[in-house]
């Protein structure tokens, strides 16, 4: 029953986005502390499915880990930067798009890469080290795409992240190393808070932005839905070019394809003014999750060697 929710977040963010441009009162509550408390919970239960034999999974697969890595931060943030220009985007949704363009990979690619049939451990192990590096790559990446566009402070977006990032994924793999036992019996039910939790964020954003949304909804849900779908189709495409087996790219691709949107919702209430630039990433989880799906199903159904 849980699994069967968990698979589902596709329709949950679908549905819960569309509800709220029509009712926005019925998420608009789940706002403020609440989002980075809810983020935070969505790490922690992150950080509760790693252990440290994940994070030497480093060391066993080096070339992968920084190629992945390398596509991640760059791909993305130049896709984010290029396309904020093509679709003529104003000042804060071209913003909002560089900054979920910067954000690392999100929980919900380990997911999908499960789904999919790709390389489980090389998805986990990417999405932990990511995000990781999202420290310090998510901040400065930002600033130096942005900073001569608006005032953004690298010092604001790194506190955020550390405490909405590290802090929790590291107290959930302590847990699961000196508390395993009480892991254990939480640990089902993390992924479906994890999804309802992510629902949450989505919507509010949504709801509370819902008139600027449909004024642009075209243009920017074009620039949100380009980014992504490109980021998957650019991941598998160089990684293949650089002689990956299929299930590495496959696996790469979806890495590099899903952002942590949460992340990117998180960032930008705390450190803009202007709470248009919460926007592509809300409807960044939506997108990355509509396309990542289509794709577990697709390749699903043609395992790779």
């Amino acid at each position: 029953m849980l699994q069967h929710f968990t698979n589902l977040f596709p329709l949950w963010v679908t549905v819960a986005s569309a509800a709220a441009i029509w009712r926005p009162q019925w998420f608009t509550w789940f706002d403020g502390p609440l989002i980075t408390v809810g983020l935070g919970l969505i790490m922690l239960g992150m950080g509760l499915t790693l252990r440290l034999e994940d994070f030497r999974r480093v060391v066993k697969l080096p070339r992968c880990l920084i190629q992945g890595l390398l596509l991640q931060y760059t791909i993305m943030p130049l896709l984010g930067l290029g396309l904020g220009w093509a679709y003529q985007l104003n000042t804060p949704f071209a913003v909002g798009l560089i900054l979920v363009a910067c954000c690392p990979g999100g929980t919900a690619s380990n997911v999908i890469a499960f789904l999919a049939r790709a390389n489980v451990a090389l998805s986990v192990s990417l999405t932990a080290l990511s995000t990781t590096l999202a420290i310090l790559a998510t901040p400065l990446l930002t600033t130096l795409l942005v900073g001569n566009r608006v005032d953004v402070s690298p010092w604001g977006l790194f506190l955020t992240t550390v405490q909405v990032v590290l802090l929790p994924v590291t107290l959930g793999v302590l847990l699961n190393r000196y508390a395993h036992r009480f892991t254990l019996k939480i640990l089902p039910i993390a992924p479906p808070v994890a999804v309802l939790l992510i629902t949450l964020i989505v919507a509010s954003i949504i709801g509370a932005g819902g008139d600027i949304i449909l004024a642009a909804a075209p243009r920017l849900a074009l620039a949100v839905g380009t980014l992504h779908a490109m980021g998957f189709f650019l991941g598998y495409l160089l990684s293949r070019l650089l002689g990956d087996p299929k299930i590495t790219a496959r696996t790469i691709s979806i890495e590099v394809g899903m952002q942590n949107s949460g992340l990117g919702v998180v960032l930008a209430r705390q450190n803009f003014a202007s709470p248009a630039v919460a926007i592509p990433s809300a409807m960044s989880s939506l997108f990355h999750s509509v396309i990542g799906s289509v794709l577990a199903v697709w390749w699903r159904r043609r395992p790779a060697p």
